[in-house]
This record gives C-alpha cells, sequence and structure tokens, in this order.
C-alpha cells in the first residue's frame, strides 16, 4: 500500500508545484479537503468529483497541497487525476448538446421566420410583377395615345393653315366683290350720265329737226 501510496504521489510530483498547474478530483465520491495532513476532524471542506484545483506542492507521503476558491489545503494524492473526469466531461458535453439544442432550436424558427419573410416577399414581388406589367401596358397605351395626340395636333395646325388660307381667300373675294360693286355702280352711273347726255341731246335736236321737216 505504501508503494502504490509512493507511485501515485511520484506521477503528480516530488517537489513544489506552479499554481498554474491543475487536478481533478476523480470521478469517484466527493473528496475531503483537510487543512493539514492527517485524518483528525480537520476537513476545510467536501470536493465533488470534477472539482478542479491549482497544485500548491505534493509530497511523498500520499498528499497534495491544492487551492480552489480561495482556500489552500490538503487532499490524499490517490484521489487526483490531471484529466478531467468522464461524469465532468458528459457533464460538459450534456450541457454542450443543450446549449446546441436550443441555439439550432432557435435557429430553426428564425429559418421558419426567415421562410416566411421569403414566402412573403416572393408573393409581393409576383404583385409587382403583375402591377409591372399592367403599368407597362398602361404606359404603351398613354404612348399610344400621345402619338396619336401628336398626329392630331399636326392634323390641327394644318386644318389651322388652312383655315387662315380659306380666311384670306374669303376676305380677297369679299374684297373683290366690293370691287366689282363700286365697279358696277360706276359702270352704271356712266351709262346714266352717258343715256342722259343723248336724252338730252336728243331732246334739243329731235324738236329742232322736226320743225324743219314742217317748213
Amino acid at each position: 500500500m505504501k508503494i502504490k501510496y509512493l507511485l501515485s504521489a511520484l506521477i503528480l510530483t516530488t517537489s513544489v508545484v506552479c499554481a498554474d498547474s491543475y487536478v481533478y478530483i476523480t470521478d469517484q465520491v466527493d473528496i475531503p479537503m483537510r487543512s493539514d495532513k492527517s485524518f483528525a476532524d480537520n476537513i476545510l471542506r467536501s470536493l465533488p468529483s470534477g472539482s478542479k484545483m491549482a497544485i500548491i506542492q505534493a509530497t511523498e507521503d500520499g498528499w497534495t497541497q491544492v487551492k480552489i476558491d480561495g482556500v489552500t489545503g490538503w487532499v490524499i494524492s490517490r484521489y487526483l487525476s490531471n484529466h478531467e473526469p468522464a461524469r465532468a466531461q458528459l457533464e460538459k458535453l450534456r450541457q454542450s448538446y443543450n446549449a446546441n439544442k436550443l441555439i439550432i432550436t432557435k435557429q430553426s424558427e428564425r429559418n421558419k421566420e426567415l421562410e416566411e419573410q421569403v414566402l412573403k416577399l416572393r408573393n409581393e414581388n409576383t404583385k409587382l410583377s403583375v402591377q409591372g406589367s399592367k403599368f407597362k401596358s398602361e404606359k404603351e397605351h398613354v404612348e399610344q395615345v400621345y402619338k396619336d395626340a401628336l398626329k392630331l395636333e399636326h392634323a390641327n395646325e394644318k386644318l389651322k393653315s388652312k383655315a387662315l388660307e380659306l380666311k384670306s381667300e374669303i376676305q380677297l373675294l369679299k374684297s373683290n366683290q366690293t370691287i366689282d360693286k363700286d365697279a358696277s355702280s360706276r359702270n352704271w352711273f356712266i351709262v346714266g350720265a352717258i343715256v342722259l347726255f343723248f336724252g338730252i341731246i336728243i331732246g334739243f335736236i329731235l324738236p329742232n329737226f322736226i320743225n324743219r321737216r314742217r317748213f
């Protein structure tokens, strides 16, 4: 038994060890941490399996001085291990699994929300496509109306130009008609004057001619 204790102590260390080194309580039962290297009623606390402690020093008599949570005490060396116990590793794995499961659940919910958003966006995109087609048709209709309006405006300009030409012709005809009327009036006046002139002449000459023939 002494040889077993000695080998355990040699495996850990036989001299003062750096405080940066750590050991764990083995995967067995809770181990008491004592105030000194004896089995007297000097228990400081009970260390459960997997407790991580800093090594202060290890001795050849099977005891190791450790520090945990600011408390320094002695623990039997054979209950210490340089590796974390399987139970503690399993608990960590279980915690990691639960954490990952929670993350996966949250991510699944997030993926579901994203899928709903994608579906909503697709529906909106479909509506926008329909509206785009409608707007395109309306645009083409407006463009055609605009082209027709330009044609009508061009035709209207031609009609206006033609109307101006006709108005000018009407005014010219009215002017010519006025001139013709004036000319006709003058002609009638001249004719009347000539007839009057000849009438006067005949009125003077014809009586004299008749009188001469009588004599």
